[in-house]
């Protein structure tokens, strides 16, 4: 074997173990696992075009006020991870690694929230939810009926043939 057959064979493992999830035949629980994926998604796509419709509101209101540098610049990145991570993290593609961006996001969030409200529940409650949901895809992939199934079903056909 070649030392590039080597290393594609390695960057196919290793693409592979970011793509597969946890294992579980379980039909019900994977049904479940794609409606909550696809769900949270949807409803998260809001927030970022929400933040689209008044960058500038958004920079100045919450960005700046927990102190980071450049607001609008983090402001698109917040509001492009909501937008296009939600909609990848509905189709199940590339799971694991938007979902740690959407994850990073609800930190921020809770980080502005309990800094501009204390410990009010109500605006915890949501980041908090949400980072959880998002919490549990970066740790299980994108289950059965994701994209991220599909690739890893493609890719070890390419690496067995």
């Amino acid at each position: 074997m070649t030392t590039t057959q080597n290393v594609n064979i390695g960057s196919t493992n290793l693409l592979v173990s970011l793509l597969r999830s946890t294992a579980t035949g379980n039909l019900g629980f994977q049904v479940t696992w794609a409606v909550l994926r696809i769900g949270a998604s949807l409803l998260m796509i809001h927030n970022g075009l929400d933040k689209l419709a008044d960058v500038q509101g958004f920079a100045t209101g919450v960005v700046a006020t927990i102190g980071l540098p450049y607001p609008v610049f983090f402001t698109y990145c917040a509001a492009y991870t909501e937008l296009f991570g939600s909609i990848l993290l509905a189709l199940g593609l590339f799971t694991r690694v938007n979902a740690a961006f959407l994850l990073l996001t609800m930190f921020v969030a809770v980080y502005f929230h309990l800094k501009a409200d204390g410990f009010k529940i109500p605006p915890l409650e949501t980041a908090s939810l949400y980072g959880t949901i998002f919490l549990f895809f970066c740790v299980n992939g994108g289950g059965a009926f994701s994209l991220d199934a599909g690739l890893v079903r493609w890719l070890m056909q390419q690496k067995d043939g």
